[in-house]
């Protein structure tokens, strides 16, 4: 593949997840209307598990024994428990502030990289991180009016997950860079798909559903996040992790805000500007770990 090919590939990828991910917080909201948040990320781990199940079914031979540990690590950390922590995190927080939060991705990607994967850094980097984390406490503890909003603590949630992606992340660049794309999102999820079926089926989500109305919209909502939000859009991540460095695959998390908000502003949500100033300080910071050497 000539480099202008694989350039144009990096970014459509690239432009294509920022979308997806940056509606994924949308249509949990919608997912929450009618389901608990832990429902929500089951429905969603389901369907996408189900989903890839038929693409990668008949290639399990191809896969290194060695490389399984690896894999169902990525599918717990890079899908089932940030699944759950940001549907958890929406009952608290609107879909704007958490698709903000969800830029500390980045930032984690470089400390995770740093301490446990012998990644390189640069003092400038390092500036990068601190403004990342500064902004994103002024985004969450001050509400929409600017005042200190004391559900800030659901946070935290995010943070936990977007630590998870940064230990996903720094794992499939060094552990799993030679398993095919489309195996390695259908096989990750194995770990993970049969679990929170069972899960599922154990709550009163059957009961629900048959209420109609409203509950098959909401449901539709999640499929979609299911496919899209996690299938579809796992499998182009893979392929762009491969082609391309952890921070660059990583600095998506420039642009899910800015999708995230535009979509929580046609729904009726709100930005204040201490939150606006917060966000800016969280790209600044994820400009300058993403900036090269000159």
């Amino acid at each position: 593949m000539s480099n202008s090919n694989s350039s144009f590939l990096k970014w459509f990828f690239f432009i294509i997840l920022a979308f997806i991910w940056g509606s994924s917080f949308i249509l949990m909201k919608r997912g929450l209307d009618v389901y608990t948040p832990s429902q929500v990320a089951a429905i969603r781990m389901v369907v996408s598990f189900l989903f890839l199940l038929p693409f990668v079914i008949g290639h399990i031979k191809e896969i290194p024994k060695n490389k399984w540990i690896y894999i169902i690590i990525a599918g717990m950390l890079g899908n089932g428990i940030p699944a759950f922590l940001f549907t958890k995190a929406e009952t608290g927080l609107s879909s704007s502030v958490a698709g903000i939060l969800n830029s500390l991705t980045t930032v984690f990607a470089l400390v995770v990289g740093i301490m446990f994967f012998k990644m390189q850094t640069t003092a400038l980097k390092i500036v990068g991180v601190f403004l990342g984390l500064a902004g994103a406490i002024l985004t969450v503890v001050y509400n929409a009016k600017g005042h200190f909003d004391g559900n800030y603590y659901f946070s935290i949630y995010i943070i936990v997950a977007c630590i998870c992606y940064a230990f996903n992340i720094n794992i499939i660049k060094t552990f799993l860079g030679s398993i095919n794309s489309v195996q390695l999102s259908g096989f990750a999820l194995f770990g993970v798909g049969p679990i929170t079926a069972a899960y599922l089926f154990s709550t009163d989500f059957l009961q629900r559903v048959s209420s109609g109305g409203k509950a098959i919209e909401s449901l539709l909502y999640v499929v979609l996040l299911g496919v899209f939000g996690t299938g579809i859009s796992q499998i182009m991540f893979n392929k762009l992790l491969k082609t391309s460095s952890v921070l660059f695959t990583a600095s998506i998390t420039y642009f899910i805000p800015i999708v995230a908000i535009l979509w929580g502003i046609l729904d009726g949500e709100s930005l204040g500007w201490i939150q606006v100033f917060g966000f800016a300080a969280v790209i600044v910071g994820v400009f300058l770990i993403n900036k090269r050497k000159a």
